[in-house]
């Protein structure tokens, strides 16, 4: 079935087993982010083990998948209103910014007798989430120590996703001065300081890791082997885990320029084109419904993507050595929008395939 998307489980166990050893040689715990592949279940499973400390996701429905995994499972998206008992429900540490919504989980706790912990964000000038003031912080710090069926498990940042702001020694070592004060003020324990995400990795190679952060939450140096301040490759890992197998449905000769009055494609964006002369084109049966088209390369450095429809990805094939034909099978590396975008679309097929040392393979 195509289009495919091959995951390579042996590729993306070695990464977790890297990705845990340097966190643990450095006395940090390993959350390991599923979001990016949709959680599906037999990879999560496949892969975690007993390397990884936390499971987490943003989305409460792929949290729901992973129950059979013993593992506790972390929320990183602020949680709904609308979603409170699903959370209490499944997942063990939500992240959280609002007093509202912790109410309503205290509430809901209470209901469901159960203790939800919590992790309060603080955010350091990423300009995500989070409480910006320090103030405000403590503030709902004391506010949180007075509910019966929550407790405070710790606090965290984001950075890098939204401001694109680096983690540092110094708005790191921020975070972790905060945690020491709720600690020493309030006379608690808190277990949880995370300090962030793949971008991190690199500060903590670079031994410059304050003292204090216990935890990172790595999915795209899992997923791809690559930490996301600098876009540096991580020694040991692999980046060619995923890779997207599409089928040519179509190939013709023609105009690089369309013809006629240009308006708006199917995007309401008007786009610009080169004149290239005549190019032998290969139509490719996926589109922007599927795959976010610049988070993909083609394995044969002599395709150029032209770009793509709903439906359709055009490709110039003019200078390939190879001679492509209708059903032939097209391969390109994703990125991670890419295969974020892939894993959420129905209509791309995964299959889950290992290295070539076992010669198996499996339908998911």
């Amino acid at each position: 079935m195509y289009p495919r998307l091959e995951i390579n489980i042996s590729k993306l166990k070695h990464n977790v087993d890297t990705l845990s050893q340097i966190c643990k040689s450095h006395n940090i715990d390993m959350i390991m982010v599923t979001k990016s592949y949709c959680a599906i279940p037999e990879v999560v499973e496949k892969i975690s083990g007993d390397k990884v400390d936390y499971l987490a996701d943003s989305r409460v429905e792929n949290i729901k998948n992973l129950q059979n995994i013993n593992i506790p499972k972390v929320l990183l998206r602020i949680p709904m209103l609308s979603e409170i008992a699903d959370v209490v429900k499944y997942v063990d540490v939500s992240f959280n910014s609002e007093l509202k919504t912790i109410y309503k989980l205290n509430e809901e706790s209470k209901k469901q007798n159960k203790v939800h912990k919590i992790v309060l964000m603080f955010d350091l000038g990423d300009l995500r989430e989070g409480y910006f003031k320090e103030e405000e912080l403590f503030s709902a710090v004391e506010e949180v120590l007075k509910l019966e069926n929550i407790k405070l498990f710790g606090i965290a940042t984001n950075l890098t996703c939204y401001g694109a702001i680096i983690p540092s020694e110094k708005n790191l070592g921020r975070l972790a001065s905060l945690a020491k004060a709720i600690e020493n003020k309030y006379n608690i324990t808190l277990e949880f300081v995370s300090g962030g995400n793949s971008s991190s990795i690199d500060l903590l190679q670079n031994l410059k890791m304050p003292k204090g952060i216990t935890n990172l939450r790595l999915g795209e140096a899992v997923v791809l082997g690559r930490e996301t301040a600098y876009g540096k490759v991580i020694e040991n890992t692999y980046q060619d885990t995923f890779k997207m197998i599409c089928e040519v449905v179509e190939i013709k000769e023609k105009p690089s320029l369309p013809i006629g009055e240009i308006g708006m494609d199917a995007f309401g964006n008007v786009p610009k084109y080169e004149d290239k002369g005549i190019l032998k084109r290969a139509i490719v049966a996926i589109g922007k419904q599927d795959i976010d088209i610049k988070g993909i390369v083609p394995i044969d450095s002599d395709i150029e993507i032209l770009g793509a429809s709903s439906d359709h990805m055009i490709l110039n094939v003019s200078d390939c050595k190879q001679s492509y034909e209708v059903g032939d099978k097209v391969e390109f590396l994703v990125e991670y929008g890419g295969l974020l975008t892939s894993c959420t679309s129905k209509y791309v097929h995964k299959e889950l395939v290992y290295s070539e040392f076992t010669q198996k393979q499996e339908a998911y």
